[in-house]
């Protein structure tokens, strides 16, 4: 009986330990002018996210919308105080002119202290960095993304297009008309395109459905899964033990074949001198140290298009080492593969629900096509297509491919709005700006649920207010690869207009419903439309 008592005690005083350790910090927002949500313990403010029963979509709309008329409010995402930041001058302040304050991304996917964890590949990616090593790396590979390193690229990209609708053109004639899964399709040719310019390799994922590299890129992609989930706790609560065990958010399997790869690669082009002008070229440069930074001339590259920031241009003399040139080429594998084709397909999705804005797209890519007189497409014809932009831009704001864009305060900032708002964000705490919230306010965008191109004409563009336009982010640390994803949509939509109409399938489900928890913007049940080779 004693025996029993003691360990029921023990039993009682673990579980009232784990209690206290994950409710402490409950009361955060007590203290603070600033209204806050409810919290549960374990699941902080996010329970409805991480059981499922909503869209991060939705989820991010909520508490924007929650109490529309303050500046910042307070959630808590699990353990971890985040605050919400809803003023466009706040939001400036914060991811541009105090930058400094805000330098890192909240560490979800393990230590990037490379003397903690050096065998985590992906603590080395760009991502993933913080501070020093984060600026030195932006610095590096930010003249690889400029335009005319996009220009170089452009053929390689050209071509994987080409190769995906010779695939669906034969396909077509066997069947006359199809039904089409969107993603898929779109999944597929992201994947040629990133093996092509960022793995220096030629893999057709149409006609060989379920090549290697294909399955371990998948592999890689399942973040949903279990296991994948349960390192994101740990990483997350014990980010000390996920250090010593180095463990990684990319499993070793996919980790040593994209490895093998890329050493080949780079072995092959060094012994025999072969330049390709792709992504491995520019890491080799990189690796030496030549990679420079030139400035160019200001040209039309699309209303989304982010600008490098100073951090950018400072020429670093540290060269990149192999792991880092290989966690570098990963993160191009997990970024590029998954924002261009959901952004790709959700911009279908709304040239099929509205045709009349697609047959004006369509108009102008004929017009494009005319001008070119039977020569190929190139960069600089794709960048001057005004209602393309207006287009791509219009599908950006209502489907941003980051709902939200966290930062980790490095240092305690004060928060002044002159107006008698005044706090401290303290270290260690992080910041949530609602993009998807900012970009679906009445008060910026009039009719938000509405598709409308012509909010970016050039009559209106003027009128947008920058500060609430941000589907690559903000500040020195948005998308380093803005110019590259829009290049590629603007391809494939050019593509795949001028030789199929985008049409309603029976399986076609309008309004799309999107898959629920804590995932990137996805569909619940896929985005089928009819193909048919235009007359």
């Amino acid at each position: 009986m004693e025996v029993n008592l003691f360990y029921l005690t023990v039993l009682v005083s673990i579980v009232a330990g784990i209690y206290y350790w994950v409710t402490k910090n409950n009361g955060y927002f007590h203290d603070k002018p600033i209204p806050s949500l409810a919290v549960k313990p374990f699941f902080g403010s996010s329970a409805s996210l991480l059981l499922k029963q909503t869209t991060f979509f939705d989820f991010i709309l909520s508490i924007y919308r929650k109490f529309p008329n303050v500046k910042v409010l307070g959630v808590f995402d699990t353990t971890t105080p985040m605050f919400v930041i809803r003023d466009p001058q706040l939001i400036k302040r914060i991811g541009v002119k105090d930058f400094d304050h805000f330098v890192d991304h909240r560490p979800t996917f393990g230590n990037s202290d490379e003397s903690e964890n050096p065998h985590a590949l992906f603590a080395k990616t760009l991502f993933a960095l913080n501070g020093q090593r984060w600026r030195d790396m932006r610095a590096t590979l930010s003249p690889a993304f400029t335009g005319s390193k996009m220009r170089q690229m452009f053929q390689l990209m050209e071509e994987c297009i080409h190769a995906m609708i010779t695939h669906l053109e034969a396909d077509l004639k066997k069947k006359g008309s199809m039904e089409v899964e969107v993603k898929d399709v779109l999944s597929r040719l992201a994947m040629d395109v990133i093996a092509s310019c960022a793995f220096g390799l030629k893999v057709n994922c149409f006609e060989e459905r379920e090549n290697e590299f294909f399955k371990h890129a998948k592999k890689m992609m399942l973040f949903g899964r279990t296991s994948v989930l349960l390192k994101v706790i740990v990483f997350r609560w014990f980010p000390e033990i996920a250090s010593r065990f180095g463990l990684d958010i990319i499993d070793k399997e996919q980790a040593v074949y994209f490895t093998n790869i890329i050493r080949d690669t780079v072995k092959t082009r060094e012994t025999k001198g072969i330049i390709r002008h792709d992504m491995i070229d520019l890491l080799l440069q990189a690796k030496k140290g030549t990679l420079k930074y030139n400035q160019e001339t200001e040209v039309h590259e699309g209303f989304a298009t982010v600008q490098e920031s100073d951090v950018g241009k400072v020429q670093v003399t540290k060269t990149m080492t192999e792991p880092e040139m290989i966690a570098q080429c990963l993160i191009f594998l997990l970024g590029g593969f998954d924002t261009v084709s959901t952004a790709a397909t959700f911009l279908i999705y709304e040239l099929i629900r509205n045709p009349e804005i697609q047959e004006k797209l369509y108009q102008e890519i004929l017009a494009t096509e005319k001008s070119l007189n039977g020569k190929p497409l190139t960069y600089d014809a794709l960048q001057g297509m005004k209602y393309m932009d207006m287009v791509v831009s219009e599908s950006l704001r209502m489907w941003s491919p980051a709902p939200a864009v966290d930062r980790l305060c490095v240092r305690d900032y004060v928060v002044d709005d002159g107006e008698g708002l005044r706090f401290t964000i303290d270290k260690g705490t992080c910041v949530w700006i609602p993009v998807q919230g900012l970009h679906h306010d009445p008060k910026y965008f009039p009719d938000p649920e509405r598709f409308d191109p012509e909010r970016f004409s050039d009559a209106n563009k003027a009128n947008i207010n920058l500060d609430v336009y941000l589907p690559f982010g903000i500040g020195p640390r948005n998308c380093i690869g803005s110019r590259f994803a829009l290049m590629e949509v603007k391809a494939i939509v050019y593509h795949m207009l001028l030789k199929f109409p985008f049409q309603r399938s029976e399986n076609t489900q309008i309004p799309l419903k999107l898959k629920k928890g804590f995932v990137t913007l996805s569909t619940e049940k896929g985005m089928y439309m009819q193909l048919q080779a235009r007359s």
